[in-house]
C-alpha cells in the first residue's frame, strides 16, 4: 500500500520517478502523483486519480522537469480516492510531501491548524503535515529544522517525504514504523520505500531506521536517529540478479505467478540444501541464520503470528510442527497477538511471517514482545533486507522472487515450503530419526513435479470455473491440514472476483453454516485421501441432502465421481505430507478463472493493497 519515490540529483529525474512509481504498482492504489523543484519556474506539481498510466499522460501533454522531486501512489486510508486528495500534498507553493501511513492523532493536529489559520484542501491526515512543516519554515526554521521538530507531534506509524522551492536540491525523509531506504547513486541520492523502485538506478542502499530523519541533498546523506543524535547508517549493496517484471506470455500477473511455483518452490528447498540436494544438517540450520545450529536443540514450542495468507501458511504448519517435529504449536493473527496479556514457555521460538517482511501489524507484534519472553525470534519472509529479518534473530528467505499479483500465490506455497523445512531441522532434535529425516526430505524433493502436474489441470479447472461466474456466495469446506488451505481458497475467490466466499472446518457444518446451504450456494470440497476421508464424505452428503451443489477437488485416490449435485475436479495423488500444495495450486487457478470471467481487476483487486504498512 502506498508508494514513495524521491530523488536529489544533477540530472532530470521526472522519468525516474514516474519509472519508481510503475515498480511501486504491485502494492495497490488508487491515485498518483509527482512534484518537482525547477531552479527557474520553481514547485511543480501533477497529481491524478486512478493509475500511474494517467499520471504518465499528463506528464506527456503539459511536461514538468526538475532535478529534485518526490512522487507517490495513494492507497486511501483519510479521505475517499479523489483527485484533492492525492499525494503529493502542497502548501505556499512552497512544500511538497508524500506520506506512507496513517497520523493517529489527525483530528487534533487539524484542529490546532485550524485555530491557527491554517485551512486544510483535503480531508487527508498527510495534508496536516505539509501545514505543520510551513508553520516551522515560517519561524525561519530549514526544512530539516522543521522535520525535526514536527515528527514528535506525529502519533501513529507512517514514511514521510518532502521537498522545499527555497532548497532546490534537498530532500527530506522521515520514517517511524513504515518502510523507507535511500538509493545511494554517484553524485545523487535517491529514496523510496521500497527497493525495487530504484534498482533501475543504483544496487547500492542505506536502511532507515525507525525514528530516522534524513536530508538527502545530490552529494550529501545526513541522518539524525530517534534520540536526535547524527548517525552513520550502513551502505549495503545487493548482488542479486534484478527479476524483470514482466508478464511474458501470460493474460496477468497472478497467472504467471501460479505456474512459477514448481520452479520457486524447488529453489527454495535447494536454498537450504548442499550442491549435492543431500540432506545436510549443517547447511539446513545455516539457511535459518548463524545461530541457528545453536537454539534450534533448546525450543520447546513454537509461537507463529501473521496476517493474511501468511496466516493461513502458519495454521498448516502447526499440523507439520505438532506430528512430525512433536513440538506445541500456536498460532494467531499479529493484529490480535499485538494487544493480548500471553503466557507462553520461555523456550518458545516466535516465527513471523511475511511477504513483504514490512507487514505493519506482524512487525509492531515482534517489537512488542518483551526481552525474555521468547528463546529466539525467526522471521520467513520473501524480502531479504526488510524490516522484519533486520530485526529478527533468525531469517529464512523464501525464493519466491518478485510477487507482483496483490493476492498471493507463490509467496504463500514457498512459505509452506519454508515451514517444512524447519519443521525437518527442529524435529531432528525431538521427534524425528535421521531414516525418517531422510524419508522426509525426499518426500519434500516430489513437491516441484506434483505442483507441475497440477497446474496441467487448468483447462479443465478452468471449464468448472464457470459454474461460479453468476454467483454471490460460495462456501469452502476442509478437514485436518486442509481446513486452512480451505480458508486459503476462500480467501483468494473473495479477494479477486468478489464473491463473498467462506470456509469451515467440514465437521463444522451442522453448527451453523448448512443453514445457509441451498441451491444457489456451491460449495468447494477439499478432498485428500487421508484418514478422514469417510468423515469428509459424511459431511459432504449433508449438502446434497440440502440441495447444495458440490464441487470436489479430489484426490485421484480418494474415490469420488460425478453424480447428481457432485462435480468432481480430480488433483494428483501425492504423499499426505505435502498435499496441501496440490489442492492450493488448483484452488488458486479456480479464483483465477472466476475472476477473468467476471472482469475484475486481477492483480490490484479493488480495496487491497501488497504490502499492508498501516495498522
Amino acid at each position: 500500500m502506498c508508494g514513495i519515490v524521491g530523488a536529489a540529483a544533477r540530472r532530470e529525474v521526472s522519468g525516474i520517478l514516474l519509472e519508481g512509481l510503475r515498480r511501486l504498482e504491485y502494492r495497490g492504489y488508487d491515485s498518483a502523483g509527482l512534484a518537482l523543484i525547477d531552479h527557474d519556474t520553481g514547485l511543480m506539481l501533477h497529481k491524478q486519480q486512478g493509475k500511474v498510466a494517467a499520471l504518465e499522460q499528463i506528464q506527456r501533454q503539459q511536461p514538468i522537469l526538475g532535478c529534485t522531486g518526490i512522487a507517490h501512489t495513494r492507497w486511501a486510508t483519510h479521505g475517499e480516492p479523489s483527485q484533492a486528495n492525492a499525494h503529493p500534498h502542497t502548501a505556499g507553493n512552497r512544500v511538497a510531501l508524500v506520506h506512507n501511513g496513517i497520523i493517529e492523532n489527525h483530528q487534533a493536529l487539524r484542529a490546532r491548524l485550524l485555530a491557527a489559520g491554517f485551512e486544510p484542501l483535503s480531508a487527508t491526515d498527510s495534508e496536516l503535515v505539509v501545514l505543520l512543516l510551513v508553520e516551522q519554515l515560517e519561524q525561519g526554521a530549514s526544512l530539516m529544522q522543521a522535520m525535526l521538530v514536527v515528527v514528535p507531534q506525529l502519533e501513529g506509524a507512517f514514511a514521510l517525504a518532502a521537498i522545499d522551492a527555497e532548497h532546490p536540491d534537498q530532500v527530506v525523509a522521515a520514517r517511524r514504523g513504515s518502510p523507507l531506504v535511500i538509493g545511494v547513486g554517484i553524485g545523487e541520492n535517491f529514496l523510496a520505500s521500497d527497493q525495487l523502485a530504484l534498482r533501475q538506478v543504483t544496487d547500492s542502499f542505506v536502511y532507515l531506521e525507525d525514528g530516522d530523519v534524513a536530508l538527502l541533498t545530490p552529494t550529501r546523506r545526513d541522518i539524525v536517529d530517534a534520540q536526535g543524535e547524527a548517525v552513520e547508517r550502513p551502505v549495503e549493496s545487493l548482488s542479486d540478479t534484478v527479476e524483470v517484471v514482466d508478464r511474458g506470455e501470460h493474460s496477468h500477473f497472478m497467472y504467471k505467478e501460479i505456474f512459477e511455483q514448481p520452479r520457486v518452490i524447488g529453489d527454495t528447498l535447494a536454498s537450504a540444501l548442499p550442491a549435492s540436494g543431500e540432506l545436510d544438517f549443517g547447511v539446513l540450520d545455516a539457511a535459518f541464520g548463524a545461530a541457528a545450529a545453536e537454539l534450534f536443540p533448546t525450543i520447546r514450542g513454537v509461537q507463529i503470528v501473521a496476517c493474511g495468507t501468511s496466516y493461513h501458511a502458519g495454521l498448516v504448519a502447526r499440523y507439520w510442527l505438532e506430528q512430525w517435529a512433536g513440538l506445541p504449536c500456536q498460532v494467531e493473527i499479529a493484529s490480535e497477538f499485538r494487544y493480548r496479556c500471553r503466557v507462553q514457555h520461555r523456550d518458545t521460538l516466535l516465527v513471523t511471517v511475511s511477504q513483504s517482511g514490512e507487514t505493519a501489524d506482524t512487525l509492531a507484534a515482534l517489537r512488542n514482545i518483551a526481552a525474555d519472553e521468547f528463546a529466539a525470534t525467526l522471521a520467513i519472509i520473501n524480502t531479504p533486507n526488510s524490516a522484519l529479518a533486520r530485526e529478527s534473530e533468525l531469517v529464512f528467505h523464501t525464493r519466491a522472487g518478485v510477487e507482483v499479483g496483490v493476492a498471493s500465490t507463490k509467496a504463500f506455497t514457498t512459505q509452506l515450503m519454508a515451514f517444512l523445512l524447519l519443521t525437518l531441522a527442529l524435529g531432528r532434535h525431538n521427534r524425528l530419526t535421521e531414516p525418517a529425516a531422510e524419508e522426509f526430505l525426499s518426500t519434500l524433493k516430489q513437491v516441484p513435479a506434483l505442483v507441475e502436474s497440477t497446474l496441467a489441470s487448468d483447462a479443465e479447472i478452468k471449464q468448472v470455473s464457470e459454474e461460479f461466474v453468476g454467483r454471490f456466495n460460495a462456501l469452502f469446506l476442509g478437514r485436518g491440514i486442509h481446513s486452512p488451505i480451505a480458508m486459503e481458497g476462500a480467501l483468494k475467490l473473495k479477494e479477486i472476483s468478489y464473491i463473498h466466499a467462506e470456509s469451515y472446518p467440514a465437521g463444522e457444518l451442522k453448527h451453523g453454516p448448512l443453514a445457509l446451504v441451498d441451491r444457489d450456494m456451491p460449495v468447494v470440497a477439499v478432498a485428500p485421501s487421508n484418514e478422514l476421508l469417510e468423515k469428509l464424505k459424511s459431511n459432504l452428503e449433508e449438502v446434497r441432502a440440502r440441495g447444495g451443489e458440490l464441487y470436489v477437488f479430489a484426490d485421484e485416490a480418494a474415490g469420488f465421481n460425478d453424480e447428481a449435485q457432485v462435480t468432481v475436479v480430480p488433483v494428483p495423488h501425492g504423499p499426505e505430507l505435502i498435499m496441501p500444495f496440490i489442492h492450493t495450486v488448483a484452488l488458486q487457478l479456480l479464483s483465477y478463472h472466476v475472476a477473468v470471467m467476471k472482469g475484475t481487476d486481477v492483480d490490484k483487486p479493488r480495496n487491497l493493497a501488497k504490502s499492508v504498512t498501516v495498522e
